[in-house]
């Protein structure tokens, strides 16, 4: 097997608190070991347009504790396509990348396996998504960072709905995934949680709140996954069954922003030790995650042929606590 001399590191998809640590993590372990770090910018895009730079150790000094990405991030559609795949494969062939470490959700783990597969360029992903729907890993990078922003935003609201003897009604991110809506629900005492993976029945909720308020219960915080219903639909529900007067508020993308917990931080130079690692030992084409506080190389195709599902017990204890 070849030696690793030279490998690319680029950051896909959503942002999320703790990539910058990855990045830090990569490259200082990396150049440790003699190998040069190439970062390309705005990720798969990086490639198709040449733009990247050569990070040093000290590049990424001091960039450990700030949110987003230093890379920056985008999408890219037209990666989908072979012949776009192809052009990308041929550009980091003549640049001399012997790997890559990509970390990103699902979309950029896939992105990069189909690189691997078609044009021989292998790689190692570390899971960002704020949305810990990633298979085979507890935690995902940037997940503790975006519940405890939820958390901090949910209490701030509780308080005034206290004041107001209000519904307040919080839509939060997960197309697919309930997880921010479920874990946030739960660590704030939500009455309600909404999520995709649980079909919602309006008067089962409506009868519920309307209990709760009969007994003298003066503030309601529903929470609202934005892919199982709007905010406005389930306001207009509860206002039309039993006339609540809600307030509506929609997290929206501060939920991806902030510096990242120490929990992230940690993760993160973690999952970038030992990514290298990986390299080193010519383990290729995996992806680094979390089981039980340890670390594990699960195979990028095991990974991407599951789906990660919701805790439904979690689901039932944080009904029977609202």
């Amino acid at each position: 097997m070849a030696t690793i001399k030279k490998i690319g590191i680029l950051t896909s998809g959503g942002d999320a608190p703790g990539m910058n640590a990855v990045i830090r993590s990569v490259t200082r372990c990396a150049v440790t070991e003699g190998i040069e770090v190439y970062g390309f910018l705005r990720g798969f895009a990086g490639i198709l347009d040449k733009d990247y730079k050569k990070l040093s150790y000290s590049d990424v000094g001091g960039i450990m504790e700030r949110g987003g990405t230093i890379l920056r991030t985008s999408r890219v559609p037209e990666f989908k396509l072979p012949e776009v795949r192809k052009v990308a494969g041929d550009i980091l062939k003549e640049l001399g990348i012997d790997a890559l470490v990509i970390i990103g959700g699902e979309g950029s783990l896939t992105g990069g396996n189909l690189l691997a597969q078609e044009q021989g360029i292998p790689f190692i992903g570390i899971p960002g998504s704020i949305d810990n729907d990633i298979a085979h890993t507890d935690m995902s990078i940037g997940v503790d960072t975006c519940l405890n922003t939820v958390v901090d935003a949910m209490q701030k609201l509780k308080d005034t709905a206290s004041s107001h003897e209000r519904a307040f009604i919080v839509e939060v991110m997960g197309r697919t995934s309930g997880y921010i809506a479920l874990m946030s629900g739960l660590a704030i005492g939500a009455e309600a949680i909404i999520i995709p993976e649980v079909p919602v029945d309006y008067d089962s909720l409506a009868e519920k709140m309307w209990s709760e308020r009969k007994r003298g219960k003066i503030n309601s915080i529903v929470v609202v996954a934005e892919g199982s219903a709007s905010a406005y639909t389930v306001a207009r529900h509860l206002e039309n069954r039993i006339g609540f007067e809600t307030r509506i508020t929609i997290l929206g993308h501060i939920q991806r922003g902030g510096s990242p917990t120490a929990f992230d931080r940690i993760l993160a130079s973690r999952m970038g030790y030992e990514a290298v690692k990986s390299l080193l030992d010519g383990n290729f084409n995996v992806m680094i995650g979390l089981s039980r506080n340890d670390l594990a190389r699960i195979s990028i195709d095991q990974v991407l042929s599951e789906k990660k599902s919701i805790d439904m017990n979690i689901v039932k204890l944080a009904g029977i606590l609202s």
